[in-house]
């Protein structure tokens, strides 16, 4: 009995450890890491909470771009475990990049602890306004017509509008050419100038734009129509089986203490359900879903497979 007595104690201690580290916390401001620069979805979405949140302690929003979200996720993964440093991970970062990138810089499930789903939302497949075509069929008819002579942009290999635009020319028999950006502020001035023809953006980011007219909206890529934009058909109703949802859930690093998680994703319960920011995420066409760190894990497996099915049917490659 004597030999267990240090480890008893040991465990003991951790425990009261993590318990007064989740009393005491935050201690200073939490920093949340967005992997893509400002002005998409998933800034939107931390910036709505940065705004909202009453942790006591401010809630800095941290745009680290680069390499499909890989850059930014990575500087969270190798972050001290306390709750200080979050990311705003999306299904490129923590789905479809394990499969896509032959050398990954961390793993996206042994390295970071759930903490709540916040969100998904359809892509909205937009075209320049100068491009010949208004619904899918004449879209496929055209790329069939003309292979490899239309472009389609994207925020970064790996992304949900990278994959989206891969599924779509491997169900459609079709050929395009892909070209990632550094982010979707530097993909959107060249569609809407033409240098790219094509785009399967985050409907928050595109929508308002299709909206002004700026671009052409043919499709969104959900199952089922967004009640944001219900005039706007799915790509299944005319390629039947397609469906790429994106997502964007907080992740925070492997190993933060329980009670730390739970306090976060208690505050991020009560802030996404505001009316306000409710009403704000439905405009923008992202249907809200706060869930628990126990759902966003089975989530995330389940993610992860389906992915890594598409992107072995589509050829998809971080190259």
């Amino acid at each position: 009995m004597h030999r267990f007595k240090p480890l008893l104690l040991a465990i003991l201690l951790a425990g009261l450890s993590a318990s007064a580290l989740a009393q005491g916390y935050p201690t200073k401001p939490i920093r949340l890491v967005v992997t893509f620069p400002a002005g998409g979805a998933p800034d939107i979405l931390a910036r709505l909470f940065a705004d909202k949140a009453q942790l006591g302690q401010p809630v800095v929003v941290d745009n680290v771009p680069g390499a499909g979200g890989n850059i930014g996720a990575d500087k969270v993964a190798k972050s001290p475990p306390d709750g200080h440093t979050l990311v705003m991970g999306t299904v490129g970062t923590h789905s479809i990049n394990g499969s896509l990138y032959q050398k990954m810089p961390y793993d996206m499930v042994r390295d970071f602890t759930p903490v709540a789903h916040v969100a998904s939302a359809p892509n909205l497949l937009v075209v320049t306004n100068d491009l010949p075509v208004k619904t899918v069929a004449e879209l496929i008819a055209y790329l069939k017509a003309n292979p490899n002579r239309l472009s389609f942009g994207s925020p970064g290999i790996g992304t949900s509008v990278h994959v989206s635009g891969e599924l779509f020319k491997s169900m459609t028999g079709t050929t395009m050419q892909h070209v990632p950006y550094k982010g979707r502020q530097f993909a959107i001035p060249d569609l809407v100038g033409g240098q790219i023809q094509v785009m399967f953006d985050n409907m928050p980011s595109a929508l308002p734009m299709a909206r002004e007219g700026k671009i052409r909206a043919l499709a969104q890529t959900t199952a089922k129509r967004s009640a944001a934009a219900p005039d706007v058909p799915t790509v299944a109703e005319t390629v039947p089986g397609f469906e790429a949802t994106t997502w964007f859930a907080v992740f925070a690093p492997a190993g933060t203490p329980k009670e730390v998680v739970a306090k976060v994703n208690a505050e991020m319960q009560r802030v996404y359900k505001l009316p306000d920011v409710a009403g704000k995420l439905e405009t923008l066409g992202l249907e809200p879903w706060i869930s628990t760190p126990e759902e966003l894990a089975r989530f995330q497996a389940a993610e992860i497979v389906k992915w890594a099915r598409v992107v072995k049917e589509s050829g998809a490659k971080a190259d």
